[in-house]
């Protein structure tokens, strides 16, 4: 009986995930593009047929960053339901959702958001960029780090990133929510 709550004390504080309310999957949608600031910019050069392509492909063809390809991978993802220790579209956690997305385009991270958060360079709110992580702490027992998000967009001293939580799986939040601003503790650059 011990090994069994020890076991589930050790998942509960090791979750990726919030204690926020549940979403229905048509909660699941996606308002925001990877490389805005580089749409706008090449908006006007685009042929007719350019114009009609999604915001992923169009980002591929212009001026994609690194950054844009990482995040453009994560948000192929949105959606995916949340399952601790996943890193497939069966299911994913915080950490297995940025390991997979970064491994992709060729770029090493620790498979766990504590050790995730021990890469890069600390960086200042103020200086956040696409493509940065930020790290939370979401459980009131636990000091330690146990989640992590990938900055999508930065507009209007709006920080929106990509992240697996509990209780709506592979999404998009902002910094400003409540619960994510109470529970932030740094962001990194890795890029």
């Amino acid at each position: 009986m011990r090994y069994y709550s020890f076991i589930l004390l050790l998942l509960l504080f090791a979750s990726c995930g919030s204690s926020k309310k549940k979403a229905s999957p048509n909660d699941r949608t996606i308002s925001v593009a990877a490389a805005d600031e580089a749409r706008r910019n090449n908006t006007n050069n685009l042929t007719e047929d350019s114009k009609n392509l999604n915001v992923s492909e169009r980002i591929s063809e212009r001026h994609a960053t690194k950054a844009d390809d990482i995040i453009n991978t994560a948000l192929t993802f949105s959606g995916v339901r949340y399952k601790y220790g996943g890193t497939t579209r069966k299911g994913m956690d915080c950490s297995g959702l940025l390991y997979v997305s970064f491994s992709e385009h060729d770029v090493k991270l620790p498979r766990t958001s504590i050790r995730m958060a021990e890469e890069g360079k600390k960086i200042r709110v103020k200086d956040i960029e696409k493509g940065d992580l930020l790290f939370f702490k979401t459980s009131r027992t636990s000091r330690r780090i146990n989640h992590v998000g990938m900055v999508v967009t930065v507009e209007d001293d709006e920080i929106k990133f990509i992240h697996a939580s509990t209780s709506r799986g592979v999404t998009v939040s902002s910094l400003r929510e409540g619960f994510w601003n109470q529970a932030f503790v740094k962001a990194t650059r890795i890029l």
